[in-house]
């Protein structure tokens, strides 16, 4: 499966809020925050659900990776979305283990399994 993605009760908001508190303890950080709702209203086309993609980083991770191969830099930094489907919230990422694979490095494999299961828990305590 390319991705992972749950559903919350919380606003969009708070669940924002939250994830970002819990990515800090993953020792992950937010590099941007974009409102693509907004950017499309901006350029006068109409997209009435709320919908934003957080960049996320771990230096020290992107460092890791990128020195075994610069390719890896296409998928960086990670992103996680934050939208409104049918009055929910959902937070979904592409999982880093299914880019990487395009990349046929195994010992790639395992860090990127590694940095999703920290994603996937940091999503998981957001809701």
């Amino acid at each position: 499966m390319f991705d992972y993605t749950i559903e919350t009760s919380n606003t969009m908001e708070d669940t924002i809020e939250k994830l970002k508190a819990t990515l800090m303890e993953e020792k992950f950080g937010v590099l941007w925050e974009f409102d693509i709702q907004a950017k499309l209203q901006e350029k006068g086309l109409e997209f009435n659900e709320p919908y934003k993609v957080l960049e996320v980083c771990n230096p020290h991770e992107a460092k890791r990776v990128l020195d075994k191969n610069k390719m890896v830099g296409y998928f960086l930094p990670c992103k996680i979305v934050v939208y409104t489907d049918q009055g929910k919230t959902k937070i979904g990422m592409p999982k880093p283990s299914a880019l990487i694979q395009n990349v046929n490095d195994e010992k790639l494999n395992e860090i990127a399994l590694d940095i999703e299961k920290r994603l996937m828990s940091a999503i998981d305590k957001s809701i």
